[in-house]
């Protein structure tokens, strides 16, 4: 079965891909690679020697579940507590789309990015203390990842507004040519410690932006909640 997203409002748009409320089953989103950037336009923009490698390895989705089904096998069930899930492949009248779960707050809002909520609040003791958790977490079970971007951090809240979890919902997996697992673990753990360092760093310069009369940059927005009308 093709399942048409087409016609439906993505409640997210990032640099290379769409994400889409799964129209059967509002507990997950597809993701889908955004019509008008193509993965033939990735590879152009990259510089020598990587615009050779072969277009399969700019697909996002194919990365994705590809590093969370490793994720999976080597931390099971625990790293679902600050990762979000992925459930493999659909096809769409928008090409091959990723599933994976969709964080949802208590009132069944779309759970805001973090980037969005320290723009709005500032950098509330609350999710200071959240922030603090998902580095402990990252930095005890040494978790792969990229640089951890506040707007590839969802902020999870209960039916009262309370803050429950941070999600991490994309940017997972080695940057390197090297898995970082395969790495001593004191160098796993600098190599972590100095991702959280950045991610602090970019807090900090969001709250020196929280004068500005415009959100910085769309990355981080919602295009609609999941709960009114889009």
């Amino acid at each position: 079965m093709t399942i048409k997203l087409a016609p439906e409002k993505p409640f997210a748009r990032g640099g290379n891909r769409l994400c889409f409320i799964h129209p059967v089953d509002e507990s997950l989103c597809i993701k889908v690679r955004r019509p008008d950037f193509t993965l033939a336009d990735r590879r152009r923009k990259k510089g020598f020697p990587k615009n050779l490698k072969p277009l399969s390895s700019f697909d996002d989705n194919l990365e994705e579940e590809r590093v969370m089904s490793a994720l999976q096998k080597q931390y099971g069930e625990l790293v679902f507590r600050h990762v979000s899930r992925c459930y493999g492949f659909v096809d769409t009248d928008m090409g091959r789309g990723l599933v994976s779960e969709l964080i949802r707050d208590g009132n069944g809002a779309i759970s805001q990015t973090l980037k969005k909520v320290i723009w709005d609040e500032a950098f509330t003791e609350e999710c200071r203390r959240a922030v603090t958790e998902l580095c402990q977490f990252w930095e005890t079970n040494l978790v792969p990842s990229r640089h951890l971007l506040l707007h590839n951090i969802v902020v999870q809240r209960d039916s009262e507004g309370a803050i429950q979890r941070l999600v991490v919902i994309d940017g997972l997996g080695s940057a390197g040519l090297l898995p970082i697992r395969l790495l001593p673990p004191s160098i796993q753990r600098k190599k972590i410690e100095k991702k959280i360092a950045v991610m602090h760093g970019r807090i900090k310069t969001l709250l020196g932006q929280r004068h500005q009369a415009t959100f910085p940059g769309y990355h981080g927005l919602l295009m609609h909640d999941g709960v009114t009308s889009p």
